[in-house]
């Protein structure tokens, strides 16, 4: 049951936001909105607010903005159809920007929650050099042999420096007072490293976990472009991929580790179907967008009737894809 809820919370969280990207910029550009729907398939509630319909639909698994004019040409001021180029691509776009920010905003909280490592140290290993040099836990690296180590990242890099020959300068502050003192690196047997045996400590400083959201996230993009390639490129089995199905099991695994998995695992899934809706395939918003483009590029000579017509293809290619995906999340699921 727990699963369960926070599986369909973790999608109302991408699709709301979505579709509120493209209500939010549609507006802003003049266009109307016929209907704003949460879930696909039967309706289960409506509300009209002034001409947008509001709407709870049976299956969960995504939503859609209607715009006035988004399907036919229309000839009215505040028709989809009637705006500029640049307003329907700003408006295509919107959607995969809040799932960007979401990513963000999950990240940031995940990293709050957790910590970041720091170069304030947890505790020192007995009888390890450090300790021997009279570094203590609780104790601030602040430099290695007169390079500045504002982060553990900084610190662990100096450190791996060291050819063994020599000692290293080791600048720690306890208590504001600042003090140098040499250390001889030992060669662990177990990594192949030298190692002066300092354990790294956690701050959950706002401005700190907040510094490093941006980056994280950033790599979790270039992560996810990667696997993109990877599957494109065949370099991915079919039991490496999963849809709403084995995110179910996913999204239970990571819950028993706690908020921030979930949460980083919310990030993962939110910057998927950003890069996903990119793809140029007629039916996605990267779809309309490279059709737009191609307007603009072929002087009007590809129409709406083409892209209408690629639209059904890039649909229904885009449905048996879900329909293998599922399948195969079925298989996997019962071994």
């Amino acid at each position: 049951m727990k699963t369960a809820i926070l599986f369909l919370l973790m999608l109302l969280v991408l699709v709301i936001p979505h579709e509120w990207g493209h209500m939010t910029v549609a507006r802003w550009c003049g266009v109307k909105i016929k209907e704003f729907s949460v879930g696909m398939g039967p309706l289960i509630f409506k509300k009209q607010k002034g001409d947008t319909q509001y709407s709870l639909r049976l299956l969960p698994l995504g939503g859609y903005c209607a715009m006035e004019g988004e399907e036919e040409t229309i000839n009215s001021p505040d028709s989809y159809s009637s705006k500029s180029n640049a307003q329907k691509i700003a408006i295509l776009l919107a959607g995969v920007t809040m799932n960007v920010i979401i990513a963000l905003v999950a990240v940031t909280i995940a990293i709050c929650m957790s910590g970041v490592v720091c170069n304030t140290l947890d505790s020192v290993q007995a009888g390890s050099p450090a300790e021997v040099a009279g570094i203590r836990g609780g104790d601030t690296i602040v430099a290695i042999d007169g390079m500045n180590t504002n982060s553990w990242e900084k610190v662990v890099e100096c450190i791996n420096t060291y050819d063994g020959e020599g000692t290293i300068d080791i600048t720690y502050e306890r208590d504001g007072q600042s003090n140098t003192v040499q250390v001889t690196p030992e060669l662990s047997e177990e990594t192949g490293s030298y190692m002066v045996g300092i354990v790294a400590g956690v701050t959950k400083d706002f401005w700190t976990c907040v510094k490093l959201a941006p980056s994280t996230t950033w790599e979790l993009n270039k992560n996810i472009i990667q696997g993109f390639k990877m599957l494109f490129t065949g370099r991915v089995g079919r039991n490496d991929i999963s849809g709403p199905v084995g995110l179910v099991k996913i999204v239970g695994t990571a819950s028993d580790y706690g908020l921030s998995s979930y949460l980083m695992l919310l990030a993962i899934v939110s910057l998927n179907l950003a890069i996903f809706n990119l793809i140029p395939i007629p039916g996605l918003d990267g779809g309309k967008v490279f059709f737009i483009l191609l307007k603009i590029i072929s002087g009007g000579r590809i129409n709406d009737d083409m892209e209408y017509k690629a639209t059904i293809i890039g649909m229904a290619v885009l449905l048996t894809l879900f329909a293998l995906i599922t399948v195969n999340d079925v298989m996997n699921l019962f071994g």
